[in-house]
């Protein structure tokens, strides 16, 4: 199930081969960082990563989750990244073109027979046509799979599409994605928004998978930390909202009605559990002190 008290609001891709951003990471707003030996790093970069990824959990990344995102089991690095990372201090491991349940299942199996923690959790890429079609069988193939992520600079490339605004061309795998995480209680994540200079484009993009149902926002720059931590973070309005309308049901209760009306808009059981939702996420957040 997602686990509320790790808000994801912005996860943050890091190179592994580069130190220098590693050790900036820890003094970053985002809550979670993917600390990435797979597509950031060159293949003759891939040992040094992984020695640069392991210093760096050593000395611990503070409130932020330090999640490592491996090679493939069909790569010559895939098996050395999981016997690296399996009892380190990462909160996740994160497996890149999942295109089903058998993939996640065997990495969970070299995770036991690794002696890894049974906190230590795997997140999905979901990143082909392939992944897209098999959502059901991933979402639901692990007890240790806690999230899916959302690849979608490699879906357009496998799609032949071109990136529109309005993300026309990944609308259907993002709702399809987010239908399947919440079927099986994981978290889900958009995929990043690739040009840095564009504030407008991505406030866009936070916002539409904000409204979709996406609990956070991946990202390639430190420059986009702030604007997704604001829009998938609950507002102060929301939050007042959220409030208002418990105790405006917990009165209708105690009153003998089974339904309470605030503002004119009919609140009812299914409403007063997503304000609970939403106040205990700012909670979690502010208890991070990472609320920006």
């Amino acid at each position: 199930m997602i686990n509320i008290s790790r808000p994801r609001r912005s996860v943050l891709y890091m190179p592994g081969a580069n130190t220098r951003a590693l050790e900036k990471a820890k003094t970053l707003p985002a809550d979670s960082l993917i600390l990435d030996l797979e597509d950031a790093v060159a293949p003759d970069s891939k040992n040094i990563a992984r020695v640069n990824i392991r210093t760096a959990l050593e000395s611990g990344f503070g409130h932020r989750e330090a999640v490592v995102r491996m090679n493939g089991l069909n790569t010559p690095w895939g098996l050395d990244d999981l016997k690296a990372f399996a009892n380190t201090k990462a909160d996740a491991i994160v497996l890149p073109k999942v295109e089903s349940a058998k993939q996640i299942q065997e990495v969970a199996k070299l995770l036991s027979e690794l002696n890894a923690p049974e906190d230590l959790t795997i997140w999905a890429m979901i990143e082909t046509p392939k992944a897209i079609f098999k959502l059901e069988e991933i979402a639901s193939a692990h007890p240790r799979l806690e999230a899916l992520v959302l690849g979608t600079s490699d879906l357009v490339k496998d799609l032949h599409a071109r990136h529109t605004l309005d993300r026309t061309e990944t609308l259907t795998a993002l709702s399809l994605s987010v239908l399947a995480a919440r079927a099986y209680g994981l978290c889900v994540l958009d995929g990043v928004h690739l040009t840095l200079d564009d504030e407008s484009g991505l406030r866009q993009s936070c916002i539409q998978g904000r409204d979709m149902g996406f609990d956070g926002k991946t990202l390639i720059h430190p420059s986009q930390i702030a604007l997704a931590n604001e829009l998938f973070g609950p507002s102060p309005q929301e939050i007042e909202e959220a409030q208002q309308k418990i105790a405006a049901y917990e009165t209708a209760i105690s009153t003998g009605a089974g339904i309470a009306v605030l503002n004119g808009k009919l609140i009812e059981e299914l409403h007063i559990q997503d304000a609970k939702r939403l106040i205990a996420l700012a909670a979690a957040i502010q208890s991070f002190g990472t609320n920006n």
